[in-house]
């Protein structure tokens, strides 16, 4: 399943296009913070699909019946532009364990590049709910290669892919790769995708834009 949070009105709409203003993008701290917000909205849209379980609260007055997480997922962030992404759900899943993955783009020329993985720092993920966070689902082939080294440590109850940006070329080939009991959340979906495999309209380049340009 592919969710546009875009397809419907709310405050996301405000945070994105602050992401997107290149006025606004000059300061890196509400770049950030507006990730971190979007990552929230989402975190919060997903939980609503999550199973939950009847908890018995002890108040300073009585007893409280809630509704509470069945069982806490794994966030996964891919490095480094997912970073802000990841505080954000760690507001939503304040109790969830978190992984970490390298993911790069290594260019022959400006429209050849392979994806290499190198890094990878993982909990348990048998069996476990994954959220894996990534701003930017341009082709897609970040994503794919990144499920693939993810796969190695364990076979995923569920997969929740949250991303702010997409295209749909993007979400085709992700949704072609991923196992049947993935849904994808994004907040925006944008058409164009040029030769160099960058999004416009876009946003630019989310990583540098929130911890500074790479060398």
């Amino acid at each position: 399943m592919i969710k546009n949070l875009s397809e419907g009105h709310s405050i996301l709409g405000n945070y994105i296009a602050e992401l997107r203003d290149v006025e606004i993008q000059k300061d890196p701290m509400r770049f950030r913070l507006n990730m971190e917000r979007i990552a929230e909205v989402i975190g919060y849209e997903i939980s609503k699909t999550m199973k939950f379980i009847r908890h018995q609260t002890t108040t300073p007055l009585g007893i409280a019946d809630d509704s509470v997480l069945a069982e806490q997922p794994v966030l996964i962030t891919i490095l480094r532009a997912g970073l802000a992404m990841h505080t954000g759900l760690l507001r939503c899943f304040d109790r969830a364990e978190s992984a970490y993955v390298s993911a790069y783009r290594k260019h022959h020329t400006p429209e050849d590049f392979d994806i290499h993985v190198e890094y990878l720092a993982a909990p348990n993920l048998d069996n476990r709910i994954w959220i894996i966070s990534d701003p930017m689902l341009a082709t897609g082939n970040s994503m794919n290669a990144v499920y693939d080294a993810l796969k190695k440590f364990g076979t995923p109850k569920k997969i929740y892919v949250a991303s702010v940006l997409a295209t749909n070329e993007a979400l085709e080939r992700v949704s072609k790769h991923f196992p049947t009991n993935t849904e994808i959340w994004v907040s925006v979906v944008d058409k164009e995708l040029t030769a160099q495999s960058y999004i416009v309209p876009g946003l630019g380049d989310a990583g540098d834009l929130a911890f500074g340009e790479k060398c």
